[in-house]
This record gives structure tokens, C-alpha cells and sequence, in this order.
């Protein structure tokens, strides 16, 4: 019940919070890292206790889930060099920087002090482009910090993965590691066929509460089989996240999409505070049970993390800006590179968030040393959150950045493609509704040509609803083609789920039981 209570007092201090976070423009995972420090510094607050082997699969699978949904191969193909440069290699930096740190100074074990570089080394895109989203800057920052979110989570989950088996195994090199390297294609290929069989049992169970919970059940289930046969499960959730969402939406209903992704918004987000909790909870305790020479050790080593991650990632996303410049000069190439202020900017976009809390959750009770990796982990989430978190929009604004109308051009271009496919559904047909449906997508067209949102018209049920199958298609097929990108499509089609819904007979918008 103690549990329960402080949880309530959380979401209820994490609702206060939040109305600041849209108000002053600051990321809400920095309210949610003050919410959590708050209530866990309550004098009656509760030592709860969490099953580390839980934490991956409750936290992770759904962040990675939701990352890797958005993430199409696509992006990854045309980003590669940004995002390699910015996940693994930005990952395998900062974790050799700090687990060097580690011990040097606190004479960590190498196991422990790389497990805790792992643990530090991933940024949360959420918190940046939370805050990005307020600003016009250039779309390419959007879509790397988005695809390195799910680059440098499966990166730095591999390498913590590793250092804890490590860690407990003395012959890792003998045993161990061919293990770990038989498990990635069998992440791969349990990913994969758990896709498919989601989609054959999914599709008959959409627009039902089953449905629903088909959807939490297929995801965590993935993971929980991926561990059992001792593959990754890491590879095996971001594998089964691309197959859904590349096959899967032009098999939902408009209904059952705009229900999912509700659903799956606010659990992300309970999830978040959850996490925020147990991590300011236990770090309350650790602090309680640490005697005054340890604890200045933990102080001492959390600070010199801190500053290290906050350094290796902007030093590194300096370096990386300068050299494509000077290549790019060289081959005079008509891609432009990285701007210093737009690579500052990627650099002050470190903070760390639920994959640091989770993975730090995650280590083990026996772990070497794991009261002070805990300490050390809370502490950069915080100090990136509330630091680089209220300081990046600042810094946007002073850097003041000229305008990108990309993404609006590429959205008014594929609006016009599919009115243009209304339309052409329309050409044969002479009836009066026809008519007026015809007048009204005309003019749509119209607006949409000229870079505007056109307006909601008045809906003629069976014709519309017709209409609107005609553009579903042709936009399946842009993306089938790789004329749009993902983000764009998601966009298109949240729109047409509306316009759906709003043409939708009587009833026919109820989530039912079964």
C-alpha cells in the first residue's frame, strides 16, 4: 500500500510539473526527474524493493518497441554515417571514457566500470525532441536524433549485456562470448517471426480489448522468449517493432490504430514515471545505508561521470562536424554538412533518461559495487535533465536558426497526391453527392497546393468513406515506392484515420470486448 501511495503522489506531483513543462517550454522528463527526486526525499517514503531481471523487460522492450516502430530501414539506410557516428560510435566513446573513469577513481572492477559506461552512455531522444518539436530547425536533426535513439539504446544494452555476463563469469571469453554472438541473428529471426504471427492473429482480434491486449502481450512476449532461448532480446523487439510497422497499417482499421496509439502513448508515459520512482526510492535507500567515506566516493565518482558524458559527446559531435565539412569540401559534394551551431546543438542533446534508470534497475543484487553505479546513474539522468534540459531552448533561440520548410513542403506535396487520387475516384461518377464531393476535394487541393492544412468539410458518408479508402491506397504505394518518408506517412495517415472515424456509420467507433 506504501508503494501505491507514493505512486499516486508521484503522477499527482508529475501532473503539476508537466503544466510548467508545456508552459515554459522545458522537456517533461526533467519535470519527471524533479517529480521523482521530490517524492523520494518525502521522510516517510517506503524502501521498495524490484526485481532486477524485471526491469529490462518492463521499461525497455516498450521504449525500444516505440523507437524502432518509427524507424523504418529506410531512414537508417539513407543516415547511416550521422547515425553511426552518433550511436555506436558516440556509445562506445563515452562508455570507455567513464568506465576509465570509473576505474581510475573509484577502483571499480573493469566489468563494473564498463557495465556502468553502458549504462550512462545512451541519450534519451525523447527529452531532446520534446523540445526540438517547439523549434524550426532543420528535419535531418529530428530524424537522427530519432533513429540514434534506437541506435544507442541497442548498442549500449549489447555492451551492458556483455559486462554483466562478464562480470559473472570468470571463462567469458571462453563461453560466454560465442554465446553472445550465436544470440544476435536468433534475436533476429525470433523478431521477425514474432512480426508475422502478430500480424496473422492480430488482424482478426482488431477493434476488441483483446486486440489491445494482444499488443502488450505479443511485445513483451517477444522479449521474455527471446531471453529464454538465450537470444537478444534487444534485437529481437526492435526486429519485431519494423516488421509491424511496415506491413501492419494498411491491415488496421482507423479505429483500432487511433486506440493503440493512445494506449501505447500513455503506458510509455506510466512507465516513465514508474521508473522515476523505484530509481529515486532506491537511490534514498542507498544514500541512508552508505557510510560518510563511501558515500564522498560515490559523490566524488558521480560528478566526474557526469561532466565525462556531457564532454565525450560534445567533443565527439564537434570532431564529427568539423571532419564531414572538411571531406565534404574535398569531394564537393552538394550535401551540406553539419553547421557548428546545428552541431552544437546535437551535442547539448545528451540527456539521459528511461534506458539509463532501467538498465541501471537492471544490474544485478550482487553486482560489484552496484549502490554506487545506482548513485552514479541517477545522478547523470538528473544532472543532464535538469542542465542541458532547461538550458536547450535557450540555446536554440540564441543560436536562431533560419527556417526549414522541408518537412511542410514534402506534407503539402503528398496532401496534393492524395487528393489528386480522390479526384481521380471521383471522375466517373455524376451524382449530386459525387458533385459536391468533387467541389470540396477541389478546393482542398487547392489549399493543399498552397502549403495549407485544408479545412474539415462536411462528410457524405458511403463516398467519402470510399474516398478515402482510394487515397489509404495510394498512400500505401508512395511508401511502398519510398516517395515519403515514415514520418510523413504516419502524419497522412493519422489524418485519414480521422476523416475516417468522423465518416464512420453510427457504433462503428466502439472498442469491444471481444
Amino acid at each position: 500500500m506504501a508503494f501505491f501511495e507514493s505512486m499516486l503522489t508521484l503522477m499527482l506531483v508529475a501532473i503539476i510539473f508537466l503544466q510548467f513543462s508545456r508552459k515554459f517550454l522545458v522537456p517533461y522528463p526533467t519535470m519527471l526527474a524533479i517529480a521523482g527526486l521530490l517524492v523520494a526525499s518525502i521522510p516517510w517514503a517506503p524502501e521498495i524493493g524490484f526485481d532486477p531481471q524485471l526491469a529490462l523487460a518492463l521499461f525497455i522492450a516498450p521504449v525500444l518497441f516505440d523507437a524502432a516502430y518509427d524507424l523504418p530501414p529506410r531512414t537508417l539506410k539513407q543516415n547511416w554515417l550521422p547515425l553511426i557516428a552518433l550511436a555506436a560510435i558516440a556509445v562506445i566513446l563515452t562508455t570507455a571514457a567513464v568506465a576509465f573513469v570509473g576505474v581510475t577513481l573509484a577502483g571499480l572492477p573493469i566489468a563494473a566500470a564498463i557495465a556502468l559506461g553502458a549504462i550512462v552512455a545512451p541519450p534519451d531522444a525523447a527529452a531532446a525532441t520534446a523540445m526540438l518539436d517547439r523549434f524550426d530547425l532543420p528535419r535531418r536533426t529530428y530524424i537522427v536524433l530519432k533513429g540514434e535513439s534506437l541506435l544507442n539504446d541497442a548498442v549500449s544494452l549489447l555492451v551492458f549485456s556483455a559486462a554483466v555476463a562478464a562480470a559473472a563469469s570468470p571463462t567469458f571469453f571462453a563461453s560466454v562470448l560465442p554465446e553472445i554472438a550465436f544470440a544476435i541473428p536468433g534475436g533476429v529471426l525470433v523478431g521477425y517471426a514474432a512480426g508475422r504471427l502478430y500480424m496473422a492473429i492480430g488482424t482478426k482480434l482488431a477493434g476488441t480489448l483483446g486486440g489491445t491486449l494482444l499488443e502488450f502481450v505479443a511485445t513483451f512476449g517477444t522479449w521474455v522468449l527471446a531471453e529464454r532461448l538465450h537470444f537478444s532480446a534487444i534485437l529481437a523487439i526492435v526486429v519485431y517493432a519494423m516488421v509491424i510497422a511496415r506491413y501492419m497499417p494498411e491491415r488496421q482499421s482507423a479505429r483500432h490504430r487511433i486506440h493503440s496509439y493512445s494506449v501505447w502513448e500513455a503506458a510509455v508515459f506510466m512507465l516513465n514515471v514508474l521508473a522515476f520512482l523505484l530509481m529515486g526510492l532506491q537511490a534514498r535507500q542507498i544514500i541512508l545505508d552508505l557510510d560518510a567515506d563511501r558515500l564522498d566516493l560515490a559523490i566524488a565518482l558521480a560528478t566526474a561521470v557526469f561532466l565525462t558524458v556531457i564532454v565525450v559527446r560534445m567533443a565527439w559531435v564537434m570532431c564529427y562536424g568539423r571532419i564531414m565539412a572538411l571531406l565534404m569540401r574535398r569531394r564537393a559534394t552538394r550535401q551540406r554538412p553539419p553547421t557548428f551551431a546545428m552541431s552544437l546543438v546535437d551535442g547539448w542533446c545528451g540527456m539521459r533518461g528511461l534506458v539509463t534508470l532501467a538498465t541501471a534497475l537492471a544490474l544485478p543484487l550482487d553486482f560489484p559495487s552496484r549502490d554506487i553505479i545506482l548513485l552514479c546513474a541517477l545522478a547523470v539522468v538528473l544532472g543532464t535533465l535538469i542542465i542541458q534540459g532547461l538550458t536547450l531552448g535557450p540555446l536554440i533561440r540564441i543560436l536562431n536558426f533560419a527556417p526549414d520548410h522541408s518537412w511542410e513542403q514534402a506534407l503539402s506535396a503528398a496532401r496534393v497526391t492524395l487528393l489528386d487520387a480522390a479526384l481521380s475516384e471521383l471522375e466517373d461518377k455524376t451524382t449530386k453527392p459525387a458533385k459536391i464531393l468533387r467541389e470540396v476535394y477541389t478546393s482542398e487541393r487547392d489549399i493543399a497546393r498552397d502549403g495549407k492544412h485544408p479545412r474539415a468539410v462536411s462528410e457524405l458518408d458511403d463516398l467519402r468513406r470510399g474516398i478515402i479508402a482510394a487515397k489509404r491506397r495510394t498512400l500505401a504505394d508512395m511508401r511502398r515506392r519510398d516517395d515519403i518518408d515514415d514520418d510523413i506517412f504516419h502524419i497522412l495517415e493519422r489524418e485519414l484515420d480521422w476523416a475516417e472515424m468522423a465518416a464512420a456509420s453510427p457504433g462503428s467507433d466502439e472498442i469491444i470486448e471481444s
